[in-house]
């Protein structure tokens, strides 16, 4: 069990150091679960928070964010659910530019066997060669 969940903000403050206070207290919270001193989870919806904010507010470049995020993704004493899913999800969304999210589905489905997708987004889905698109 962690000792703490930590949230999108925390995140942010670090990455963008936006708001310099802040990110220094951050940093000082991902050394310490880095030194072993604390363990920290965070969920997939922080994750995809982060990318969306990075992106829409920030207008940080895919590969820039998804580095960011595959640093996250290592950091010792940071629990984050389906490691891997989110790795390929961002290699994803950066090498087939497409949504962050809609590569996370798409690697999902390609890891549960789920072949078809019913959605009006044919744009981003039929980037991703192993799904077959249809509407409804």
């Amino acid at each position: 069990m962690a000792d703490f969940f930590v949230d999108t903000n925390i995140f942010i403050r670090f990455l963008t150091n936006d708001d310099p206070a802040k990110a220094r207290r951050s940093e000082r919270l991902f050394k310490k679960a880095i030194a072993g001193e604390v363990s920290l989870e965070t969920s997939l919806l922080v994750i995809a928070e982060i990318v969306w904010t990075l992106e829409s507010f920030y207008k940080l470049a895919k590969p820039d964010i998804a580095d960011k995020i595959g640093k996250i993704l290592n950091t010792p004493n940071l629990k984050v659910q389906s490691v891997s899913t989110v790795l390929q999800a961002l290699d994803v969304y950066v090498t087939k530019n497409v949504d962050f999210i809609d590569a996370y589905h798409g690697i999902m489905l390609r890891e549960t066997g789920v072949k078809r997708v019913l959605t009006y987004d044919k744009k981003h889905f039929g980037r991703m060669d192993w799904l077959s698109i249809s509407e409804p």
